[in-house]
């Protein structure tokens, strides 16, 4: 196998890329020495380089690799045995992307974050340094409303008795209609043709100055700051550097260096455009939530009646073709009128145990005990063929981004960047691959959809998107069962 070389985006400033390679080494490198040979940190024509030997599990083969510290971080990658398999480039080349990932989290944790759209008014940013259970990739807006639809069907069925499914039927898909205008609620700006840009301004600190910064100063003085820095990027037209801030730095007590400074902007309007277009819809409302979790959805119950959320946190971390392919797995998501398949899909399963399986229990000669036995172990089993039908729509979602967006491996990367802590355990422990699947949730597991991105072949021509999708996902759990 030829020599290999590849780059890896990375979001942290010059002033970190040396520290990178030290994170690398640290806990990378140093807590699987065995695996590991010839391991040297140096500077070559001014650039740090990490150079280390892999070694293969019995020692017949081996991998030399080189990292530098520049922006995209380069990796060269020299087997010594052209016969040697590309799972194991493959999985050096996975563990280098987490730590990188790994990495950046950390640094995100002593970053101070701006970020506002033009003409709008300058709100705090919510940090999130990790993702929560209920955050999945990408984050499907109709979960929110069929979990308050199980609610409301315990609280209606006491109050209306009979009537209680016609309006737990009618209630939900109030909410289907609605659920565009429940997803705007949840951002604070909304982006329009006319303001269709956002900002991004980054300084990263040590820990030291940053602990010191946010012992000195209350959230009203952050916000006053951030609301200085706007006020002098709106008068330099968005062009922002070392020099322009400065003076304002200095009033708040920090040294502005131009290596630890990161500026950016972002048409979101222009982004959101091009994938409307691509799948011939109108734009929606497109709405910003100024949160730095990296986070994307869509909701609507027609193409051309939805809105599409989007975290400044991905916008921040992603770059403009990651985006667009996420956009473009969104867009899936309104072309295919999901919000409305789903509500189908979750409602036919409420009716069906309404109207045929409890009656059916109630016509058989149970004890108190083994009825309520039957119910509740055919609930979680209902449940779960319901959201792994919806792992059907998802996966439809990514393919159809693969075909109209044509850029699979991109969303593939968004997907590394965005669940890298997930994919950590899906890739390390099949256990939990397993249990990914049967999880309550429509998402197929990361680690899958990466690996079905990854293997696409540009231009992707796919005939029925949804057939093709059941086939990979019932082939993909059939896989992670050891049955093949």
């Amino acid at each position: 196998m030829p020599e290999t070389t590849f780059q890896l985006d990375t979001e942290v400033t010059e002033a970190h890329l040396n520290d990178l390679l030290d994170s690398i080494h640290n806990h990378f490198i140093l807590p699987n020495q065995r695996f590991f040979r010839n391991v040297q940190l140096t500077t070559v024509e001014n650039e740090r380089l990490l150079a280390f030997t892999v070694l293969g599990p019995t020692g017949e083969w081996y991998i030399n690799v080189e990292v530098r510290a520049r922006k995209p971080v380069l990796v060269r990658m020299v087997p010594s045995d052209e016969r040697l398999p590309q799972m194991y480039l493959d999985r050096i080349k996975n563990d280098l992307i987490l730590n990188v990932r790994f990495f950046e989290e950390k640094v995100r944790k002593t970053t101070l974050y701006f970020s506002w759209v033009e003409g709008k008014e300058i709100i705090p940013e919510k940090v999130v340094y990790r993702e929560r259970p209920t955050n999945r990739l990408f984050f499907d807006s109709m979960l929110p409303l069929f979990i308050v639809f199980m609610l409301l069907s315990i609280f209606i069925a006491y109050s209306f008795g009979e009537l209680a499914p016609i309006i737990l039927v009618a209630s939900q898909l109030v909410l289907v209609m609605l659920s565009p205008a429940i997803v705007s609620r949840m951002g604070e700006w909304v982006i329009t043709q006319e303001e269709p840009s956002i900002h991004f301004l980054t300084y990263e600190m040590s820990l030291g100055e940053y602990t010191e910064f946010r012992q000195k100063f209350d959230k009203a003085s952050v916000l006053a700051l951030k609301k200085e820095i706007y006020q002098k990027t709106v008068a330099l037209k968005g062009e922002l550097d070392c020099l322009a801030v400065q003076d304002i730095f200095t009033r708040y007590g920090l040294k502005c260096l131009p290596e630890n400074l990161s500026s950016k902007k972002t048409n979101v309007y222009q982004i959101v455009k091009r994938a409307a277009d691509i799948y011939n819809v109108r734009v929606p409302k497109i709405v910003i939530s100024n949160t730095t979790l990296p986070n994307a959805a869509a909701s609507g119950p027609s193409p051309n009646y939805g809105t599409v959320l989007i975290t400044t946190g991905l916008l921040a971390q992603l770059e403009e073709d990651e985006v667009f392919s996420v956009l473009g797995h969104e867009f899936a998501h309104l072309k295919g009128r999901d919000s409305l398949s789903l509500f189908v899909l979750f409602i036919s399963e409420y009716l069906f145990r309404v109207y045929v399986f409890f009656p059916f229990l109630l016509s058989l000669p149970l004890s108190y005990s083994a009825f309520f036995s039957l119910y509740y172990l055919y609930l979680p089993l209902s449940l779960g063929l319901v959201y792994f039908i919806g792992k059907f729509f998802e996966a439809r979602a990514d393919l159809e981004s693969a075909v109209k967006v044509g850029m699979p491996k991109v969303l593939a990367q968004a997907l590394r960047k965005i669940g890298f802590r997930r994919l950590q355990f899906e890739e390390r422990a099949p256990a939990y691959r397993v249990q990914s699947w049967f999880a309550w949730d429509p998402h197929p597991p990361l680690y899958y959809r990466i690996a079905r991105l990854e293997r696409m072949e540009t231009p992707v021509t796919v005939r029925h998107t949804f057939i093709q999708s059941m086939k990979d996902v019932v082939r993909g759990f059939a896989e992670a069962l050891g049955i093949r």
